[in-house]
């Protein structure tokens, strides 16, 4: 019997209200059960993850979707972050992101992040990016368990 993490969330970490709401969109059309918490930028998911100020009660994410190109906290500071942090490192962490800068991909992959996705410009392929996504890292992928 597969693991499932449908009780746990995915957490968005992304700065820009269109990409957020789109995400949000193919979410709902791919009728994913696994809630999507939204942080707006890098500073807001440290303290989202390390269940910090607002976040105290936080859940733990199952997955994180990241941009990199964010304000005050970029994408690859949270990347380097999480994965060393301790508590956090075991996290999966998608980069999903605008840039298909060569030099972004090969620093993202250097800092830990699990897979490196450009977003598509189309909604319909971004549905299908996402239900790739929920495919592979929710339903195929054994995820480590988390106790807290």
């Amino acid at each position: 019997m597969m693991d499932r993490f449908d009780d746990l969330p995915v957490l968005l970490v992304e700065d820009n209200p269109d990409d957020v709401l789109i995400t949000r969109r193919a979410w709902k059309k791919g009728c994913i059960r696994n809630k999507l918490q939204v942080t707006r930028d890098g500073e807001e998911a440290i303290r989202f993850l390390r269940k910090q100020d607002e976040y105290s009660n936080a859940p733990t994410p199952c997955l994180i979707l990241l941009d990199l190109k964010m304000p005050r906290v970029d994408g690859f500071d949270v990347l380097e972050i999480v994965k060393n942090d301790d508590d956090l490192k075991s996290i999966p962490i998608i980069v999903l992101t605008s840039s298909e800068r060569r030099d972004d991909i090969n620093r993202a992959y250097k800092l830990g992040c699990n897979s490196y996705i450009e977003k598509p410009v189309s909604f319909d392929k971004f549905i299908k990016t996402v239900l790739a996504i929920n495919n592979y890292w929710l339903t195929l992928s054994k995820m480590p368990i988390r106790t807290e």
